[in-house]
């Protein structure tokens, strides 16, 4: 099953953003990201609605971001973007009629609603300021490595 990266691709170019001085264009971001202009604009369009992210057309123009990033978390974030699936496991059946298959579903209900607990818990505690922070801390002691050259695929 393919991972969904909507929201690491978003913190991404939230911080690059953030470290940016003027707006970036969507081709700029996706370009960092290994993606296409259209899906950057399309998932930068959910955090515009929350308030984000600001966007801007025309030369000059592009996507800033519009937040206080010591206010907002991670876990806004990942609301922002649709509150992706955490986990790839599921249940064989949702509602089935064997006794055992239930008493197997609800024990990996119990365990897949406290390990989904834990990160939202720990979403929330992380703010955007601190990915920056954590990010210049980085960079003081390192390169700071290009995004083009980066193989990783997008969102």
């Amino acid at each position: 099953m393919k991972k969904d990266s909507r929201l690491s691709s978003v913190l991404h170019v939230l911080l690059h953003m953030e470290q940016s001085d003027g707006p970036l264009t969507s081709d700029a971001l996706a370009r960092m990201l290994g993606t296409n202009p259209v899906v950057v604009r399309r998932v930068l369009s959910s955090l515009r609605e929350c308030g984000y992210v600001a966007s801007t057309k025309g030369h000059g123009g592009g996507w800033v971001v519009a937040c206080d990033p010591r206010v907002v978390t991670l876990l806004d974030v990942y609301r922002a973007v649709g509150e992706p699936t955490v986990f790839a496991m599921g249940h064989r059946l949702e509602k089935p009629r064997c006794l055992v298959e239930q008493s197997v579903n609800e024990a990996l209900d119990g365990a897949f609603r406290a390990a989904e607990a834990l990160l939202v818990e720990r979403l929330g505690r992380v703010t955007l300021a601190d990915l920056a922070a954590s990010l210049g801390r980085r960079m003081k002691h390192t390169r700071l490595q290009s995004c083009r050259n980066d193989t990783r695929t997008g969102p």
